[in-house]
């Protein structure tokens, strides 16, 4: 494993810094190349080459690129010393100097005999300095002044620029800490932003309320290091702006400004990488609490549904109508205090509802888990409320009826003693029979008063419910008999019933001619399933596009339409009326033509195979459609049309009929395999069922396809997509991007593959829980390569589950594992196509130059195939690595140009 190289800093040589053998006093020339000075300096020989070479590059990596691009410029200082530490100086400088050079300047010793020696060893050994660049010998600073500005240069050699070489070296490490401080807080946010993104929601309210107050701290203290931060790069910029706050009349240097410079940089990026982590923790922190805010409603909404589920329960046990009047007293007593003891859960389920509402109303992540328990509490509350209502109904019936049969029951008593009391002696008399009979007339006449008001209500509601019973047995009996299909019977013999007319039944040629009747019976009764099946099928989308999509062009409802679905029809129902106009007006009379002839069947799938790929366009809008139904579907305009309509369901289930509905063909298809094996028509059966699931494997393909996120580039532009499916994968590059460089990884990336017929997409798999139970992928891309410079090794060493694609002759090497071999060889069999398909079409375009050529233009084959042409259309690079493992190294990685150039030249030659 490479170790990474990190740069000098000053705290890494502050020793040799501090002795001052050299200096950036930040001077620059007039062409603004920096100036690095040598001071006189007495022991400058006896200096390590080690910490010589280290302060100098240390000196040449601090001016920018663009002013080191121009050269350095070197003022040596030797005036009061001798011509042997001229000559050793130069000899430093040019033998371990590792800048860009442009001019060297040497203060000549001023004493006259060594500035004569020094004036002649500098003719004699001028090429022992290997140097390329001018050396200029001075006699004065003064002779300097006409190279340099005075500005430019230090008091000590007579200029008037400030420099301290402490505050320098204090600068120095103060700015190289501060980069450092910005590095490891970004790595924290980094790390910390990551720990964020991979963390899963807890399931229960305590563990949630510690993560959110575990990451709330961890993002507290990040905040405080961020803040320190922003403070410690403050100041350095005040330090270092210091002599112009101080002095008008200063100026800071070249070297000074580009520290200004640095230091502004590095808070500027401070201040993106906090604004990018607080909006990441803004979204992940209002997760965290609508993760707390569900935690909270699904335990409360365990509570109550208990609380209701044991009072519904109760209520469910009270089935005693009364046999008295007492009996039904008290158990109107009982439902009293059922009914109060219900209030307080009732209310908390309905202040619970409203609850859920609110969080929905508030764009709730898990709106899908919050709706069903809200309507599943309201449904409880009504439940109980005209369950309660019910009871109250039928025991205060009760208790009425027992009232008026005890009063009746009074009165027959009372009768019974009125006869029993009237003696018959006494009747026998005029006077006493008239006297009897006139108290009999009283007593009848108080009948009335007794009689029951409606005697014959219980079996009249018997006879209602019966009645109802009856009824719903006649509709389900119709109901099941349309479903039933008709067996239609078989032609007898024509020997034994010579005048009967056969049924119209035609066999399918070479379909069913071997089968016994059974078989042959269910392959007609999946035509006319399938037949029957079309029209309904054809109906149901009539009644959406015109009961729904229709309606929401009524200006009479527009009123009633959410202000979120307006004007976007074709999201809800997507290219619906393409698809029911290609079944009403071409398809369902297509396969109705095969009641006749059922051997075209299959012929009808194989004629429309195109067309049915319009299915592939409506499932790629069912995300964005079922998301708008999620947000508007409970809206009154979907009930009043689901009214007029008279469905039984509402909208978004019969937007998945067409889903259904290629599902369904296949399903057919396949059943009618099962009773034509051997026969003529099974070989265009099969054609047809494979066609179905090409198209099915189309449409699950393009539902991957639409969740990439990322691609900055037009998805439709790649071609066709050919497959897609998940891998591990590892990377052995020769080079890569400094950046994020893959060196040897263990442990393999997961990565999902998109192949196409121009591009091969790596992506990476993320899937998120919207509501609880459902997880929707999405695929993030992190990498491309051109199908047309790529190239495949088969097998790898070791595991026959591996296979390699490389890039730019083994520069990027893709080893990648399948989850099987057979997988393995499918995926091996694509690419092949794809890179031979390109080399047919390479030859076919130099067969092309060839006969050009022989024709008499006299065209060069390498001119027509220019390099721009190569890039848009170029040879596959893994031709040969596409055919035989041992193929030699040379030969693979021979580039796409190369190889087309050597095709054409050699089909010249012969």
């Amino acid at each position: 494993m490479q170790q990474e190289i990190r740069p000098l800093v000053a705290v890494d040589i502050i020793e040799q810094l501090h002795r001052q053998f050299a200096i950036l006093s930040g001077g620059r020339g007039k062409d603004g190349a920096p100036i690095i000075t040598f001071p006189e300096f007495a022991g400058f020989s006896d200096i390590p080459d080690e910490d010589f070479l280290n302060v100098v590059t240390y000196l040449t990596s601090i001016p920018s690129l663009e002013a080191a691009s121009i050269g350095f410029i070197i003022i040596i200082d030797r005036r009061r010393d001798k011509w042997s530490a001229v000559k050793a100086s130069l000899t430093r400088i040019a033998g371990a100097f590792p800048g860009n050079l442009q001019l060297v300047f040497v203060l000549r010793p001023s004493r006259f005999i060594q500035r004569t020696i020094a004036d002649i060893g500098i003719k004699l050994y001028r090429d022992d300095f290997k140097m390329k660049v001018p050396i200029i010998m001075l006699n004065s600073v003064s002779d300097l002044h006409g190279y340099i500005d005075k500005s430019q240069l230090t008091r000590e050699l007579g200029g008037t620029l400030e420099y301290g070489h402490s505050q320098w070296i204090h600068h120095r490490t103060a700015i190289e800490n501060f980069a450092m401080t910005v590095k490891t807080t970004a790595q924290m946010l980094q790390t910390f932003g990551t720990d964020l993104a991979e963390t899963e929601l807890p399931n229960d309210v305590q563990c949630t309320e510690e993560l959110l107050s575990a990451h709330t701290d961890h993002h507290s203290k990040l905040k405080d290091e961020l803040k320190l931060a922003v403070k410690q790069g403050a100041t350095l910029l005040t330090c270092i702006r210091e002599p112009v706050t101080r002095s008008a009349n200063s100026k800071l240097s070249s070297d000074e400004l580009e520290n200004v410079a640095t230091v502004e940089r590095l808070l500027a990026q401070l201040d993106e990488t906090e604004k990018a982590f607080d909006q990441f923790w803004t979204k992940h922190h209002l997760k965290l609490e609508q993760c707390l805010q569900l935690r909270h409603f699904e335990h409360d909404f365990r509570e109550v549904k208990l609380t209701l589920d044991n009072l519904m329960e109760v209520q469910a046990g009270f089935a005693d109508i009364g046999d008295s009047v007492t009996r039904v007293e008290h158990l109107l007593r009982e439902q009293k205090q059922l009914e109060e003891k219900g209030q307080e859960p009732l209310e908390k389920a309905q202040s619970l509802a409203l609850h859920g509402e609110q969080l929905i109303q508030n764009n709730h992540y898990a709106v899908d888990s919050i709706r069903p328990k809200c309507v599943e509490l309201r449904r409880i509350c009504d439940d109980f409320t005209n369950e309660t209502k019910k009871k109250y109904d039928i025991l205060g019936k009760s208790l009425e009826l027992h009232k008026q049969l005890d009063k009746a029951s009074q009165w027959c008593e009372a009768g019974i003693y009125l006869l029993a009391s009237q003696a018959v002696d006494k009747c026998q008399s005029q006077e006493g029979a008239e006297t009897a009979l006139v108290e009999i007339e009283k007593f009848l006449v108080t009948a009335k008063e007794h009689q029951l008001s409606n005697p014959k209500e219980i079996l009249q509601k018997l006879e209602d419910v019966q009645e109802m019973f009856d009824k719903r047995q006649v509709s389900l009996k119709k109901l099941a008999a349309k479903q039933t299909r008709p067996v239609q019977p078989v032609a007898p013999h024509p020997e034994s019933s010579p005048k009967r007319a056969s049924p119209k039944i035609t066999r399918p040629a070479g379909v069913g001619r071997h089968c016994n009747s059974p078989p042959f019976l269910s392959f007609s009764h999946i035509i006319n399933e399938l037949i029957e099946t079309e029209r309904v099928y054809v109906e149901e989308l009539q009644s959406i596009i015109e009961g729904y999509a229709s309606e929401m062009d009524n200006p009479n409802l527009v009123h009633l339409i959410p202000s979120a679905l307006q004007n976007k029809k074709e999201i809800l129902f997507g290219n619906l009326p393409e698809i029911y106009e290609f079944h009403n007006r071409i398809f369902l009379k297509e396969i109705e033509n095969c009641i006749e002839n059922p051997e075209l069947l299959a012929r009808c799938f194989l004629k429309r195979k195109e067309d049915l790929q319009i299915y592939e366009k409506y499932c790629q809008n069912k995300p964005r459609s079922e998301a708008l139904w999620r947000q508007c579907g409970d809206s009154i305009f979907f009930q009043e049309c689901q009214r007029k309509l008279d469905h039984k369901l509402s909208l978004d289930a019969y937007l998945l009929k067409p889903v259904q509905r290629i599902t369904k063909y296949q399903l057919l298809l396949k059943e009618m395999l099962k009773c034509s094996k051997n026969s003529e028509g099974t070989a265009e059966l099969e054609e047809a069922l494979a066609t179905m699931l090409d198209i099915i494997k189309s449409v699950n393909d393009s539902m991957h396809q639409i969740a990439i996120t990322g691609y900055e580039g037009d998805v439709s532009e790649l071609g066709k997509l050919l497959m897609q499916g998940s891998f591990n994968v590892w990377t052995d590059h020769k080079k890569g991007h400094n950046k994020v460089k893959d060196l040897a990884r263990f442990k393999p990336m997961q990565r999902h593959l998109f192949l196409y017929t121009k591009m091969l997409l790596f992506c990476k798999k993320r899937e998120e829980n919207t509501d609880g139970h459902e997880k929707t992928a999405s695929y993030s891309f992190k990498n491309s390569l051109k199908m047309s410079t790529v190239g495949i090794t088969e097998n790898v060493k070791g595991d026959n589950k591996k296979f390699e694609i490389w890039y730019n002759g083994r520069e990027e090497v893709y080893i990648i594992q399948a989850s099987s071999v057979e997988l393995k060889n499918t995926w091996i069999s694509e690419i092949r196509k794809v890179l031979t398909g390109q080399l047919e079409a390479c030859r076919g375009r130099t067969e092309r130059v060839r006969f050009g050529s022989e024709m008499g233009k006299q065209v060069s084959p390498l001119t027509v195939f220019t390099r721009h042409e190569i890039k848009s259309d170029p040879t596959p690079l893994g031709f040969e690595g596409m055919s035989l493992s041992s193929m030699s190294l040379s030969a693979e990685e021979k580039t796409g140009t190369e190889r087309l150039e050597e095709t054409i030249q050699r089909q010249q030659r012969e």
